[in-house]
């Protein structure tokens, strides 16, 4: 199963929380449908990325990184590459990369979907359509700032950095929501 294979076949078994992610799983598995580059960065109409918020052991902390290009605190992931055999390999690859955590456990549940503007390696005008996901960190976890952060940091999950956007809160309540989200 290729890449896009898997995004199709994770979007068509999800059952979406609501109807407005039910509504971004529809469009985005339209997208999917209509074009074979869907998940590669040299789509300039817009692209599948896929994201991973890291939580502690305990679920009590999410790890963030302050992004360069936003500015902003966000859950670590990034474009899919060729090499990545499914979605959930480009997630964890993704996490794994920016966290330097190595033995991260991905929940292969979708958390779930955020479509945002940017202008991303292109440099023009695109879209990230985010598939993200939740993955926990062991007790003893040690990280390490990578080249693609300014910081990267354990926040509480309740006192997450202000100015917080609203798809990074749908991404921390669906770990509030989901009971996979700690070590055991």
């Amino acid at each position: 199963m290729s890449l896009r294979e898997s995004a199709i076949s994770l979007l068509t078994d999800w059952q979406s929380p609501d109807p407005d992610q039910d509504a971004l799983r529809h469009a985005v598995l339209a997208f999917l449908h209509s074009r074979p580059d869907s998940c590669e960065r040299a789509c300039a109409a817009g692209h599948i990325t896929a994201s991973t918020l890291v939580v502690d052991a305990t679920a009590e902390k999410v790890l963030l990184t302050l992004h360069p290009r936003f500015g902003r605190w966000l859950q670590l992931g990034g474009h899919c590459e060729a090499t990545d055999v499914d979605i959930l390999a480009a997630a964890l690859r993704e996490a794994t990369e920016e966290s330097g955590i190595e033995d991260l456990r991905l929940d292969p549940t979708l958390a779930a979907i955020h479509v945002h503007p940017v202008i991303c390696s292109l440099g023009v005008p695109t879209r990230h359509l985010d598939l993200q996901f939740i993955a926990t960190a062991a007790a003893d976890a040690e990280i390490a700032i990578s080249a693609e952060s300014l910081d990267l940091r354990w926040w509480p999950i309740g006192d997450l950095p202000e100015g917080t956007d609203a798809g990074l809160v749908r991404l921390v309540d669906a770990v509030r929501g989901n009971p996979q989200a700690s070590l055991e």
